[in-house]
């Protein structure tokens, strides 16, 4: 299993779409006016700080078009905090099949399908894994590799340092348009078109400027990564004893393998 390979892919694809384009400056402004009235510039700045502040987050993410590896997820939807909390799901490329994910401090559980089993693990192997561990969670920590790549997602600290580093200065492209809605939420899209590709952020119009959805479309590439919850907790339940399996015995299956 790629693990690592999956995570990078996954947390890679989804920050490609959360950089707004803002300045490397968080605006100052304390205006009150609603959102829709602000600059393009104005309502991008609002939205990246509302980003890196924001304690937790729902992110789902769906890529096609691309030809990416059986490996790689082409979807995630995750609700995930600043402490590396999380819950939700990853869906693999290239029919490579799904995983729950479920992270709670340093410990880590996971429950591929068979359909993960089968492509991730060659030949007849991936089908008799698939059987001894159908429909329970793979358990163990943080510290065990096949584990500690898959769950570091899980890290919206990580995703919001990205945010702010590679925020990008040229901002003079950044268009705005007129108000729209997205989820039964009124969002202003703010539009940029960067190496063929076009990008669009779909920020909240009224209350707290949200980053509520943004897509990127053109050379072969549709992404959408749509944003909700903000501030929500990340829900505190785990799987069972008696629907784990603990890491040592899928560690001993592979050896045998």
């Amino acid at each position: 299993m790629s693990a690592r390979t999956a995570t990078g892919v996954c947390a890679a694809a989804a920050l490609a779409l959360l950089v707004p384009a803002c300045s490397s400056d968080d605006s100052k402004d304390d205006k009150q006016d609603k959102t829709s009235e602000l600059s393009a510039q104005e309502i991008s700045d609002k939205a990246k700080q509302e980003l890196l502040d924001a304690k937790s987050v729902h992110i789902t993410l769906a890529e096609k078009g691309t030809d990416a590896e059986k490996d790689e997820p082409a979807a995630m939807d995750l609700t995930l905090d600043r402490e590396g909390n999380c819950t939700g799901k990853l869906t693999f490329a290239a029919g490579g099949g799904s995983a729950d994910l479920v992270k709670r401090g340093d410990k880590v559980w996971m429950r591929p399908d068979s359909a993960f089993w089968r492509h991730q693990v060659p030949g007849g192997d991936g089908a008799a894994a698939a059987e001894l561990f159908k429909n329970r969670y793979i358990h163990g920590s943080t510290s065990d590799p096949l584990l500690k790549g898959l769950s570091e997602v899980c890290d919206l600290k990580k995703l919001q340092k990205s945010v702010d580093e590679d925020s990008d200065d040229d901002t003079d492209k950044l268009k705005k348009g007129d108000v729209t809605t997205v989820d039964g939420t009124e969002v202003v899209p703010l539009t940029s078109t960067e190496d063929g590709k076009k990008k669009t952020l779909y920020v909240a119009s009224e209350g707290k400027p949200y980053l509520i959805r943004a897509t990127e479309k053109g050379d072969g590439e549709d992404k959408t990564t749509t944003l909700s919850d903000y501030g929500e907790p990340v829900p505190t339940k785990t799987p069972s004893a008696g629907e784990s399996v603990d890491i040592a015995k899928l560690q001993d299956q592979l050896q045998r393998t």
